[in-house]
């Protein structure tokens, strides 16, 4: 019975986690941090991507439209990437491996390639798996920044403070989700 209650203990956890974020920082959303990611790469290369500006609101500007938008907001922290948000997305990396190294779950070693559910469906290749999983990462991600926010911050923030986009959003996913699982691995 305990082992069926971890969903439990695990979505309360969240749930005061999420409430923490909203009630002392700020709601919690991590797709953008990809696009910081991207601009810190990108301004290794290039002197160009940000520069300051005094006259900006964040006090930074860029020529790509996106890390311009809220008058320089994401160039600023292209600029200084050692903010809440970007150590947010670190931690969540660190934890997941801290679960791992100190007596997470772990599975045998078919599973670490892929899921039993994957394995029936479409077989035992690593490769298959992954390939699948890193353009479905893509997609994902594409859809997330093209929607503005990811599913922590539209769904999971959003309905914690009672938006109607965040509603909205969930209702969305869910359509879009459980109909392309059955489709994907046919089951009823």
């Amino acid at each position: 019975m305990n082992g069926q209650l971890n969903w439990l203990k695990g979505g309360l956890l969240l749930g005061a986690a999420f409430l923490l974020a909203v009630a002392f920082v700020k709601p919690i959303g991590v797709s953008t941090q990809f696009v910081i990611a991207d601009g810190i790469f990108w301004n290794l290369f290039s002197d160009e991507v940000i520069q300051k500006d005094p006259e900006s609101k964040s006090g930074y500007t860029s020529p790509n439209a996106y890390l311009n938008k809220s008058g320089g907001k994401y160039a600023k922290n292209v600029a200084n990437p050692f903010n809440y948000s970007f150590i947010f997305v670190l931690a969540m990396v660190l934890g997941a491996v801290l679960s791992s190294r100190l007596g997470g779950p772990k599975p045998s070693q078919p599973d670490r390639n892929a899921p039993e559910v994957w394995r029936q469906r479409f077989g035992e290749s690593p490769v298959l798996r992954y390939v699948t999983v890193f353009f479905a990462g893509l997609l994902v991600l594409f859809g997330a920044r093209l929607a503005g926010g990811c599913t922590s911050g539209h769904m999971m923030s959003g309905m914690m403070q009672t938006s109607l986009s965040g509603y909205l959003f969930a209702i969305g996913a869910f359509a879009v989700a459980i109909p392309t699982a059955v489709l994907v691995f046919k089951r009823n």
